[in-house]
């Protein structure tokens, strides 16, 4: 009789098993052709970044694989000489005051899109994804033209204005999913329990909709941050942001040095970079969904 036979006969507990061993799986062909393409497309992205940046740093680079030199006085040169400080007050200016505009309004517009049943919602839901489809070119000339016919051109609200058209559906687009899949159920307890109009939407649906909100102004920063047709047409040199100021720069006829755009490059993108990283970091859409489904 075997051991284990002999514990089991006395009412000991059988030995464990030791556990199987788990077989690594061999990489597929599609496997291994995804992987490549994208190390290939990450390390021509790092290389592109990193040739801009150390541009940036150069003092004269003659086409080899190294400068003859490296400053910082081009960044110096970037603030002081090219509006570069006043342009980057521009560019957070008008991304806040567009993000705040599209969620004081696209949430609204949202809910009722979202509640409400009538003759033509298809229509208007299919007009408000042509200002996100269309290429901004196709309406930027008639925008400008509008906002120097009324006497903004040129004006930081003009720069506010042009940028809601596009951003302000995406706004409605993102929160009508977000608002169906909150039961209207919950909108009747809360009016049982005494709840007006405005206490129902700041008490009850501000905290239930808060991941679509942060995710929409997310997006809506994103790219208030990267638009050039928009604000191209309608700013000035007081009102110009910062993706406006750097293309001024590179078209300069007098010949701007690649070294000081290369500069104006990074600090756009370090200004991006940053943005986002601190909208992730404070308003994470996921986080938000994780802790309403506590």
């Amino acid at each position: 009789m075997t051991t284990t036979e002999t514990l089991l006969e006395r009412g000991a507990p059988a030995p464990a098993r030791p556990p199987a061993r788990t077989r690594r799986e061999r990489p597929t062909l599609t496997s291994v052709i995804t992987w490549v393409a994208a190390g290939c497309f990450v390390l021509v992205v790092l290389a592109v970044l990193s040739s801009v940046l150390v541009q940036s740093f150069a003092t004269t680079w003659r086409g080899g694989w190294w400068p003859d030199g490296f400053t910082a006085t081009w960044y110096g040169r970037a603030w002081t000489a090219t509006g570069m400080s006043r342009a980057l007050a521009n560019t957070f200016q008008a991304g806040i005051a567009v993000v705040v505009i599209c969620l004081l309004a696209g949430v609204p517009a949202g809910y009722l899109l979202a509640r409400r049943n009538f003759p033509g919602r298809s229509v208007v839901m299919l007009l408000m994804l042509l200002p996100i489809i269309l290429p901004p070119m196709t309406y930027a000339v008639q925008l400008a033209a509008l906002m120097y016919r009324v006497g903004l051109g040129g004006t930081m609200t003009a720069v506010v204005l042009v940028n809601l058209v596009p951003t302000l559906p995406l706004v409605v687009l993102i929160m009508v999913p977000f608002v169906e899949q909150i039961s209207p159920s919950v909108e009747n307890a809360a009016r049982v329990f005494g709840a007006d109009n405005l206490r129902l939407f700041t008490r009850v649906l501000i905290p239930l909709l808060l991941p679509g909100m942060l995710a929409a102004g997310i997006l809506v920063l994103v790219r208030t941050l990267g638009a050039f047709e928009l604000t191209f047409f309608v700013s000035s040199a007081q009102s110009q942001t910062l993706v406006v100021a750097l293309f001024g720069a590179i078209s300069d006829p007098g010949g701007v040095p690649i070294s000081l755009t290369a500069a104006m490059a990074v600090t756009y993108m370090l200004v991006a970079v940053l943005g986002l990283a601190i909208s992730l970091r404070y308003v994470t859409p996921s986080q938000a969904i994780r802790q309403r489904h506590r």
